[in-house]
C-alpha cells in the first residue's frame, strides 16, 4: 500500500502516525526502534480533509492491524488518534500521545511567539518570506517552502538534538492547508476536547517541558474530560523525544513500559 509503511513481523498491534498535517515519514525512526520487538505500522496520511484522514487510518487498520490496536500519535498525529479512538474506539486498545498540541485555543496563542524568539534574527526574516509564498495559491514552490519552514521550526523546537541524517520526511502543503484549518475550527469551537467523552481506552500523553507547545494545554484539558490518562514531562526535551540527547533513552523507556502494559 502507497500510504503504508510496515516493520517488524506480524502481529501488528501498533500504529505510529505522523504529524504535520502534511509531513509523512517522521515517525520513521520510532517504528524501527520498536520493531525488535513488535510489529508495527507506520500510516502516511494523503487525504486532503481530517474526515478522509480519519476514514483513511480506517481502511489501513482494517487490512493490515491486529486489532484493537494501540496508536502512538506524534504532534498533530496525537489528535488525528484522539479523534479516531472516538470515532471507533472498538479499534483502539490504548492511546500514545506525543507532543501533542494544545486542545483548548487559550492554550495555543504563545507557540508560534516562542518558536520566532528562538530563531535568529536572518532565519525570522527567511521565515516571514517563506509565509509569503505559502500564502500564494499561484506559487509553484509552496511545499518546498512549507519544507524549510519545517526545518527552521525543528530547530527551534529542539532542546539538545543528536546530530543526524535527515528525515526522509514528505512535505506536502496542501494536506496541511487543507487539514489543519478543520482541525483549528475544532479545537477554537470546543469540539475537539469534547470527543474525549467518546475515547474509551487508557490515554499517556509524553511531553517535553522545553516544546513551544504548552504541556499544560494537554494535560490539564485531557484530565477533565478522559476518565483514564496519565502524564509524562520529560525535562529538558523538546517536541521530538527521540531525537533529544538528553532524554533519547528515557523516552524510549516509558514507551515501552507503556507498550508492555497494553499488551
Amino acid at each position: 500500500m502507497k500510504n503504508l509503511r510496515i516493520y517488524g513481523n506480524a502481529p501488528y498491534s501498533i500504529a505510529v502516525i505522523h504529524g504535520g498535517p502534511g509531513a509523512a515519514g517522521e515517525m520513521a525512526p520510532v517504528a524501527g526502534e520498536l520493531s525488535s520487538s513488535w510489529g508495527v505500522l507506520e500510516p502516511l496520511q494523503t487525504e486532503l480533509s481530517l474526515e478522509g484522514q480519519i476514514n483513511e487510518l480506517k481502511t489501513v487498520l482494517e487490512k493490515s492491524a491486529d486489532l484493537p490496536i494501540t496508536l502512538i500519535g506524534f504532534s498533530w498525529g496525537a489528535w488525528l488518534s484522539f479523534l479516531f479512538a472516538a470515532k471507533y474506539p472498538a479499534f483502539i486498545r490504548k492511546l500514545i500521545l506525543i507532543g501533542s498540541g494544545p486542545f483548548e485555543e487559550k492554550y495555543a496563542a504563545e507557540i508560534e511567539k516562542t518558536r520566532l524568539n528562538r530563531l535568529r534574527e536572518e532565519e525570522r526574516s527567511e521565515i516571514e518570506s517563506l509565509y509569503k509564498i505559502v500564502e500564494n495559491p499561484k506559487a509553484k514552490n509552496r511545499s518546498s517552502a512549507f519544507e524549510r519552514i519545517g526545518e527552521l521550526f525543528s530547530k527551534a523546537d529542539a532542546y539538545d538534538p543528536i546530530e543526524r541524517e535527515s528525515e526522509a520526511i514528505d512535505f506536502q502543503f496542501d494536506i496541511f492547508q487543507s487539514v489543519w484549518k478543520q482541525a483549528a475550527e475544532l479545537r477554537r469551537s470546543g469540539k475537539l476536547l469534547e470527543f474525549g467523552k467518546h475515547v474509551k481506552c487508557s490515554v499517556v500523553e509524553i511531553h517535553g517541558d522545553y516544546d513551544p507547545h504548552p504541556a499544560e494545554g494537554v494535560r490539564k484539558p485531557l484530565s477533565t474530560i478522559l476518565k483514564d490518562f496519565r502524564f509524562f514531562l520529560l525535562e529538558n526535551c523538546g517536541h521530538k523525544p527521540w531525537i533529544e540527547r538528553n532524554v533519547k533513552e528515557t523516552f524510549y523507556k516509558i514507551l515501552k513500559q507503556e507498550l508492555d502494559l497494553g499488551r
